[in-house]
């Protein structure tokens, strides 16, 4: 079995909690001959800005640069709310999207059958979600130039941020939201603002031209604000949602909370394939932030984290089968009524990070 590196940036709050779940979950793989993952850990966000004054330092770029996938947990939190803005923890996730060149954003929604009754819309709404949402990750307003803000005088300032988007982008971004359409329900939205962005009118354009090459798959446009109504309306209408980087970062967080809790979520992030070896860059993430209100009290919800490493076993070394069983375990545990604190409910156990990480380990063991 081929060894594969894995580099882990646990960042800061409970990311540093519930990154050690997953080392467990390596440690047990590995010694089970499932997988054979090399590891090293790094410093990203607040914890990089405190030891080196930068949100992630050269030498751990290139380290997330050299492996095979990167598995990361959360940054941020009101102690670095008025460092640097180029230094903000934020910066970490950024410079590592962007020099991974890990474009495409993949979100999914699923509401596990046993948290069908913790969403905040009725049970009918919800059980049996399985939406994936598509975003770009690398262009758009957050990385467009220019972005300034300019001293007007008398009092006035003026704030630019600038949406760039170039026919390659939205054509690649495209391409992979059929590719997994075609993998699922054979459906893809595609969510932009046409009616009022000429930026909208090109990712409409690239979006149908695209589609003439998947005649097996279902396309409909959508505005992004009827997307976000829809999402709390008939979410089981969506199977694949593709979106640019501003819009994908609101819609999938409204995705999210259909399913229960932000706690529930992973995310994976997918450069294009090598051309020789076929790898991709990849970067695996719990779409929560760092909760810094409940961290180092050893009640976080680690499955967005242990999720995500799921994902990486599916999207970056094709171990469906163990993926799956990751996945599986997620949801039995859940069905035997174990509950973090953010999805609590009548009736169920309440435990901490460390019992649901060892539940579902058990699980995997069976």
């Amino acid at each position: 079995m081929a060894t594969h590196s894995l580099f882990l940036l646990p960042g800061d709050g409970i990311g540093t909690e519930i990154m050690v779940e997953v080392e467990k979950l390596i440690a047990w793989t590995n010694a089970e001959g499932l997988t054979d993952f090399s590891t090293d850990s790094g410093l990203a966000g607040g914890a990089a800005y405190d030891a080196h004054g930068v949100a992630i330092t050269d030498e751990d770029v290139a380290k997330a640069k050299a492996a095979d996938a990167v598995i990361f947990g959360a940054v941020g939190g009101p102690k670095w709310d008025n460092v640097p803005y180029e230094h903000r923890p934020e910066a970490a996730l950024l410079r590592l999207r962007k020099e991974l060149a890990v474009f495409a954003n993949l979100r999914p929604a699923i509401c596990y059958p046993a948290l069908a009754s913790a969403s905040s819309l009725k049970k009918e709404l919800v059980e049996g979600l399985d939406i994936l949402i598509v975003r770009e990750l690398t262009g758009g307003v957050y990385f467009g130039e220019p972005k300034t803000i300019t001293d007007l005088g008398n009092g006035q300032k003026r704030a630019i941020d600038t949406q760039v988007y170039e026919t390659y982008e939205i054509d690649r971004i495209a391409r992979v939201a059929f590719d997994l359409a075609r993998t699922r329900g054979g459906k893809v939205h595609s969510a932009d603002k046409k009616n009022v962005m000429k930026s909208g009118v090109l990712w409409d354009e690239v979006v149908r031209n695209v589609a003439k090459d998947y005649a097996d798959v279902e396309l409909h446009h959508i505005l992004a604000d009827n997307a976000a109504m829809q999402l709390v309306r008939t979410p089981k209408q969506f199977d694949v949602m593709v979106t640019d980087n501003l819009f994908g970062d609101i819609l999938s967080d409204v995705a999210a909370m259909l399913t229960g809790s932000l706690g529930m979520l992973p995310s994976a992030s997918l450069g294009a394939p090598d051309p020789v070896t076929g790898k991709r860059k990849a970067f695996y993430e719990p779409v929560h932030g760092s909760a810094p209100d409940i961290a180092g009290k050893g009640i976080a919800n680690p499955i967005a984290m242990i999720a995500s490493f799921a994902m990486a076993l599916r999207y970056s070394f094709n171990m469906i089968e163990l993926a799956t069983q990751v996945e599986n375990a997620i949801s039995a545990v859940l069905s035997d009524g174990l509950r973090t604190g953010d999805i609590a409910q009548d009736n169920c156990k309440t435990v901490g990070t460390e019992e649901m990480g060892a539940a579902i380990l058990a699980k995997l063991k069976r």
